[in-house]
């Protein structure tokens, strides 16, 4: 398995209302980090705050600058620290991986997904609660 090479693929295809916070989140974002709260609407994430309409990108996501025009597009996001659980935890699966066309498998992890899967485990160890599983 690759490092992750800071594709997006995960961030644009989830970014569409396809991810949630907890409520706790969403507090904590009210209290501390009202700039990300403000996209915050009835509980959901990632509304436009002028409009209220649903936005179909991560408002957070950004396109790294390039050192040459013709380097792949690299993303970050300006919010890493505080981003949603559902950030955090993906990928959780090598078949979500595979599904989503994720850049960090490469063919011997489909060769011994089970093996595969152990891997990510581990690399996403940090990421995820103790009670993800």
């Amino acid at each position: 398995m690759k490092d992750c090479n800071q594709c997006g693929k995960c961030c644009i295809k989830y970014s569409d209302g396809d991810l949630s916070a907890t409520q706790e989140e969403i507090d904590l974002w009210e209290l501390f980090n009202p700039d990300i709260f403000e996209y915050v609407k009835g509980g959901q994430i990632w509304f436009d705050p002028e409009t209220g309409e649903q936005l179909s990108l991560c408002p957070f996501l950004e396109l790294a600058p390039k050192a040459k025009a013709e380097e792949k597009d690299k993303y970050n996001c300006s919010i890493y620290l505080d981003r949603p659980e559902d950030c955090r935890h993906y990928p959780s699966l090598i078949n979500e991986m595979v599904r989503d066309e994720c850049e960090m498998i490469e063919i011997v992890d489909l060769e011994n997904v089970k093996k595969a899967q152990n891997q990510l485990d581990r690399l996403m160890s940090s990421s995820r609660s103790s009670s993800h599983s």
